[in-house]
């Protein structure tokens, strides 16, 4: 049967219209498949699905994500780490992979905003973890160096949340119509800001949080790597885990100033 499927013309262009026809008649799209963005189940049969291409130098790869979680939409991957996704993927599994599978070459920024109580007041803050470990550029390990990466940028240690951490110039926080669009990192050669993070949909955030970004004109970034944090329901659950985080040396942070209104 036909696939829910969303398919950009970027990726239409790069795969093929026979290709392209075939994913959404059903013919060569699977049923199910892990979500490339959140790594949760997905069903293209039951829920709107988002055909994501991973391009290296010699090969491309296509995956499957929630659509709620990723456009339709073309990534460029080094081939090494295409190639080693797909090497790990083909000795777990005597048939050919999944495309959906050979996702984790690609990691994903994980955003949630929540109020955290510092020093008896309320800040807003921004809590930012990668769906899969990150390399450093260049290297093909399997090593995490996502909070190395971000003390080399300026980010600091944290090992208790008593107090805010240190403000990060020319790093930003662009918030426009009251809603989340991207975290700015200063250019190359003292050029334009560009996005560290970006938004793939304005982000909504609670009232409460936009007036306390108002108040301050700063928002407070926590990083942790993969598997420290997760998606709490609740900013107490959050508050608890970003301790814990900070407890085991697993947290980094800076206060950025306010972008946008």
């Amino acid at each position: 049967m036909p696939r829910m499927l969303d398919l950009s013309d970027d990726v239409r262009a790069e795969i093929g219209d026979e290709e392209a026809d075939r994913l959404l008649a059903g013919v060569s799209a699977p049923g199910t498949y892990d979500c490339t963005s959140c790594r949760t189940p997905g069903d293209c049969e039951q829920e709107r699905t988002s055909t994501v291409l991973f391009v290296g130098e010699e090969t491309a790869v296509l995956a499957f994500a929630h659509a709620g979680c990723l456009p339709s939409q073309v990534v460029k991957v080094t081939e090494e780490q295409l190639q080693g996704a797909v090497r790990s993927i083909s000795a777990d599994n005597a048939r050919p992979p999944e495309p959906a599978r050979a996702a984790p070459a690609q990691a994903v920024l994980g955003v949630t905003s929540g109020l955290v109580l510092i020093a008896g007041e309320l800040r807003p803050a921004l809590v930012v973890e990668p769906t899969a470990p990150i390399a450093r550029p260049g290297t093909a390990g399997a090593g995490d160096d996502f909070l190395p990466l971000l003390i080399e940028q300026g980010f600091l240690p944290v090992t208790a949340l008593s107090a805010p951490p240190a403000v990060l110039h020319g790093w930003s926080v662009l918030l426009a119509t009251g809603q989340l669009h991207a975290v700015l990192q200063p250019g190359g050669e003292g050029g334009r800001p560009v996005a560290w993070w970006q938004a793939h949909q304005p982000l909504q955030v609670t009232e409460a949080w936009r007036t306390a970004a108002g108040k301050y004109q700063q928002v407070l970034l926590y990083a942790a790597p993969v598997g420290t944090i997760g998606r709490q329901p609740r900013e107490d659950l959050l508050r608890d885990a970003l301790d814990k985080a900070a407890a085991n040396g697993q947290l980094v942070a800076a206060t950025l100033p306010l972008a946008g209104t």
